[in-house]
């Protein structure tokens, strides 16, 4: 299930990224917005659940995976991610690694 929910889910927002006539890399327009950092959480999150599994999905949404990879940039989104406020991902939240789903 997990072999092809995840792949259809974020295909979709690959289309969108792909289909973004400003070209800027984001869901809408060409600034960041909601959405975009959404987006990131929920890659992000899901890199926590499925490690091995995202790895393989990324190469195939590069768009995707290049938000992704540019969020995290940011230097206020990097800094908020190095600091002792973001509450790590953990086995109580939305997102739990599983190791036997993952690969």
């Amino acid at each position: 299930m997990r072999k092809d929910r995840i792949p259809k889910y974020l295909a979709w927002f690959e289309c969108i990224l792909a289909r973004n006539p400003d070209g800027s890399g984001q869901l809408a327009g060409s600034a960041v917005t909601y959405a975009d950092l959404s987006l990131f959480q929920v890659v992000d999150g899901l890199l926590y659940a499925f490690p091995q599994r995202m790895q393989q999905v990324l190469t195939e949404i590069p768009h995707v995976a290049a938000l992704h990879h540019e969020i995290a940039q940011r230097p206020r989104i990097r800094a908020y991610l190095a600091s002792n406020r973001r509450i790590p991902f953990n086995e109580q939240g939305i997102f739990r690694h599983y190791p036997e789903l993952d690969g």
